[in-house]
C-alpha cells in the first residue's frame, strides 16, 4: 500500500491549518492593541469628567446654569451605531491620523488634575 498521497494530502492541512493559525494569531495581537486603546481613551474620559464634576461643584448654582449651554448626554445605550469600517489587518500604511488616538499623551509631563 502507498501512503504517499496521503501523507502529502495531511502536509497540505497542516500547511493551511497552520497559515490560519498565524493569521489569527495577528488578528488576535491587532484587537489586543485596539483594546488597550480604547480602555486607555476610557480612562481619560473618566479622569475628564471627574475633573470637570469637581469643577462644577465649585461655581456657584445660578453661574453653572446660565453660563453653560445644554446638551444631551449621549450614552453608549443611546449613541448610534458605528459606521467606521473595520480596521485592516495589515500594518498601517494610512498618512491619516488616527482617531482613537486622540488622547494620547505623548510628553513625559504630568497629566493635569
Amino acid at each position: 500500500m502507498n501512503i504517499q498521497p496521503l501523507l502529502e494530502a495531511l502536509d497540505v492541512q497542516e500547511d493551511a491549518a497552520r497559515a490560519l493559525a498565524d493569521d489569527l494569531r495577528g488578528q488576535i495581537t491587532e484587537l489586543q492593541g485596539r483594546l488597550r486603546e480604547a480602555e486607555t481613551h476610557l480612562e481619560h474620559l473618566a479622569i475628564t469628567r471627574k475633573t470637570v464634576t469637581a469643577l462644577a461643584d465649585r461655581l456657584p448654582a445660578q453661574a453653572a446654569s446660565a453660563d453653560l449651554p445644554e446638551h444631551p448626554r449621549t450614552t453608549p445605550a443611546s449613541s448610534p451605531p458605528s459606521t467606521r469600517p473595520p480596521a485592516p489587518s495589515g500594518p498601517a500604511t494610512s498618512a491619516k491620523p488616527s482617531t482613537t488616538n486622540c488622547c494620547r499623551r505623548t510628553s513625559k509631563a504630568p497629566a493635569p488634575s
